[in-house]
């Protein structure tokens, strides 16, 4: 009998084999699935959310000295520049360059041992969001030392000997680094480049590298001296002892290297910081160059997975969240001060219905941000996690500042210093294309990646068909088809209960069902997650729409669990309730349209019955549909009233003290406001008693209402510095002919360059 059964499943074994039922994995792919942790997306995958556990882990705060650095190193940097100047002349100042240097800037990933700050995931994403939003440009001269190069791969794997002498140096500011990865033919697909080093004996016998490459879109590429190199090595005469094709590998190459060039610029729309090509024709360097030496040769796309599956979290996610955050404060405000027909714009429901979506959509992507980070502060690195907080914070990020220019309209597109968000939104498309561009990262690695090495059943079963391992495929099969059944099962009873049944623990009351609809969802996930392994296998990875609806349906749910343990971890609020519900019944309705999207078009022995039955119970019993008029205006009153919730809600965003000029202009107009509401509402009243003129502004009938009692002196002129404020708050920039056409000037192409060289 067990004969028979071995011969039955090992039949089975050969017939996936040889049809590729399963999908196919390279070498590459295999180090990207081996690379990292499994977090809580494990569970969506499963079909079995476990909420007991997701608020178990910590929910992470920034330690005293951290948060000391944000108030003042970080506030002084910010007011330090003119964001408009460095807009116009492409230049950061020099002085901006020395501070962040002396203050340690560019050493947050690094021990105090070298001379680094050492902070933690958290801080550092906090202090990447708060900058990335504010400027651009100065914002990449922070993140790309701190995120993944030279400091985080020599803190990692550097032989001792690169630790001692660059970290110190990185810490200080003397080596600015720049990754050279990404090629004209190798962008999203990185693992292809052509960048190639070749091991070689030179006249004095000592072993060296011979490097021929050109990268693009290398960012701080122009400025830096210390450039990171991936290329593909090759051994002809195995000096290394490691083959021929020895594999990706990480150099270390220093500006002023012969036959090595950087210092030319690409100029990237929106706000103008150093990007370029590095281009190197025969640069030969020691081995000793190597990451690692010559242990990690060869190892380099292992390393880059290693240090992006917990990477991807931290300093796109941060720019994004961060200025989804600024455009929540400053929209709201704006919404306020703006007046038309005599009311604030924010009280019209077409406007409201922005700021609300913009105020909650903010609050749950900065919960996601701070779960995250806690994350990968206690050593977990979740690949996939990290990918749907790459794509999906930075597209949200996109719609909300297209939301908030809709609210500013003309004072949004009318360029110069007062403009708040303009910039803002030109930058928006870089964000979605770095560190993988966002379609093939929906495409492509979020469900891709996911399916395989966060189901309990599927990469084994893969793992088990690829050694021809028969045991071990009939027991993970058997496993497989088990937990499919019970799974099913369980999608369907809550299907038929709407999740009532789902387990959740002790979570503020308002919230629990959102709970039980996410247990639904999982539950519903994980099925379809099967059936897509089962009905279309092998195939998937050329099914980029499907699988996009899958990625969908997964990060909607992994970003309202960000809400949602927000809102526990910041003590149940009740202020900000309509946050959490505005954020979750917008991040359902997402789920239900992906799932209907994957039932529309799943094709196979199953696309009858899905594109049938299935979209038709989907339709009829929905997880989630968008959230209702009222809880939008709740939600938007959230940041229209300065206040203690509003200063929290913008904690650590950088809000400039400085009353005359864009951001903190509208600041102080939204806060005189505030202040003189009880006035101007006591001056409406007089108005309908007709005890004061109508068809006049309240601020114009302060001095008639001192005289009839209604105000007092201080009230009055409260009123009227309110409205002053108002009306210098919505005026926009113009420029006399000269100082228009002479701002923009470009003499020659040789003074440009000379201007943009530095």
């Amino acid at each position: 009998m067990r004969s028979r059964r071995r011969t039955m499943f090992g039949t089975v074994m050969k017939w996936m084999q040889a049809k590729r039922i399963l999908p196919q994995i390279s070498d590459t792919e295999r180090q990207a699935l081996e690379a990292g942790s499994v977090w809580i997306d494990g569970p969506f995958f499963a079909g079995r959310a476990d909420f007991a556990k997701v608020l178990a882990q910590p929910y992470g705060q920034l330690t005293a000295e951290e948060q000391a650095f944000l108030d003042g190193p970080c506030n002084e940097l910010l007011a330090m520049f003119d964001r408009y100047e460095i807009q116009r002349t492409r230049r950061i100042p020099d002085e901006v360059f020395a501070f962040i240097k002396q203050k340690g800037f560019m050493s947050f990933l690094i021990p105090k041992q070298y001379g680094g700050l050492e902070f933690s995931t958290l801080a550092i994403s906090t202090i990447m969001a708060k900058l990335s939003a504010y400027n651009g440009a100065v914002g990449t001269f922070v993140v790309i030392p701190n995120s993944l190069g030279a400091a985080e791969l020599i803190k990692h794997y550097g032989t001792q000997a690169q630790k001692d002498h660059y970290l110190p140096k990185l810490a200080r500011g003397e080596y600015v680094p720049c990754f050279g990865l990404t090629e004209p033919t190798a962008g999203s697909d990185a693992a292809s480049i052509k960048a190639e080093g070749r091991v070689f004996r030179d006249a004095d016998g000592a072993t060296k590298i011979r490097l021929n490459f050109r990268k693009r879109y290398i960012t701080l590429a122009p400025i830096a001296n210390l450039a990171t190199i991936a290329c593909r090595l090759h051994d002809p005469e195995q000096l290394l002892g490691k083959g021929e094709d020895v594999g990706i590998t990480c150099v270390l190459l220093h500006q002023g290297t012969p036959g090595f060039s950087n210092g030319d610029h690409h100029e990237p729309i929106g706000d103008p910081f150093y990007n370029g090509p590095l281009i190197g024709k025969d640069v030969v360097v020691p081995v000793d160059n190597i990451i690692g030496g010559v242990a990690y040769a060869g190892q380099g796309w292992r390393m880059l997975m290693e240090q992006l599956a917990g990477g991807r979290m931290v300093s796109l996610p941060a720019g994004a969240v961060g200025g989804a955050r600024l455009t929540a404060a400053v929209t709201g405000a704006y919404s306020i001060v703006r007046q038309q027909f005599g009311i604030p714009i924010g009280h019209m429901e077409g406007v409201e219905d922005k700021v609300g979506r913009i105020a909650a959509l903010s609050y749950m992507m900065e919960g996601a941000r701070v779960f995250g980070c806690t994350a990968v502060d206690q050593g977990i690195q979740p690949p996939v996690v990290s990918s749907v907080m790459k794509a999906y914070t930075t597209e949200l990020g996109r719609q909300l500042v297209i939301d908030g220019m809709d609210v500013f309209s003309g004072a949004g597109v009318m360029q110069g210093p007062n403009n708040i968000l303009g910039m803002m939104y030109k930058s928006a498309p870089v964000s979605i294309t770095v560190e993988g561009a966002n379609i093939m990262t929906r495409t492509l690695m979020i469900f891709g990646q996911g399916a395989t090495r966060c189901h309990p059943y599927a990469l084994n079963v893969v793992h088990a068909v690829e050694n021809s391992d028969v045991p071990a495929f009939r027991k993970n099969l058997l496993g497989w088809i088990g937990h499919f059944a019970k799974g099913l099962l369980r999608a369907e009873w809550h299907f038929l209960t709407r999740g009532a049944f789902v387990s959740v623990p002790d979570v503020a009351p308002p919230t629990r069902r959102y709970y039980k609809r996410l247990g639904w969802t999982a539950a519903r996930f994980g099925v379809l997650t099967d059936l897509a392994m089962f009905a279309i296998g092998g195939k998937l990875k050329a099914r980029g729409k499907l699988t996009g609806r899958y990625a969908d349906a997964l990060a909607w749910q992994i970003l309202a669990v960000g809400a949602l343990r927000r809102y526990e971890a910041e003590g149940r609020r009740p202020e900000d309730l309509p946050l959490v519900q505005y954020a979750c019944e917008y991040a359902l309705a997402q789920v239900q349209d992906a799932f209907v999207g994957i039932y529309q078009n799943f094709d196979g022995p199953l696309g009858a019955w899905m594109k049938t039955i299935g979209v038709f119970e989907a339709r009829a019993n929905p997880v989630g549909a968008m959230p209702g008029d009222a809880l939008s205006a709740r939600a938007a009153r959230t940041v229209q009233h300065y206040g203690p919730q509003y200063e929290r809600l913008a904690a650590n965003v950088f809000l400039p003290t400085d009353d005359r000029v864009g951001i903190g202009r509208l600041l102080k107009a939204f806060r005189l406001l505030g202040a003189a509401q009880g006035a101007h509402d006591r001056v409406v009243q007089a108005q309908r008693a007709r005890q004061l003129p109508r068809g006049r502004a309240p601020a114009e009938l302060a001095d008639e209402a001192v005289r009839a009692g209604l105000l007092g002196a201080a009230e009055a002129q409260q009123l009227k510095d309110a409205h002053a404020a108002r009306l210098a708050a919505i005026e926009v920039d113009s420029f006399a002919p000269a100082e228009y056409y002479g701002a923009f000037k470009r003499d020659s192409a040789a003074e440009y360059r000379a201007v943009a060289n530095g």
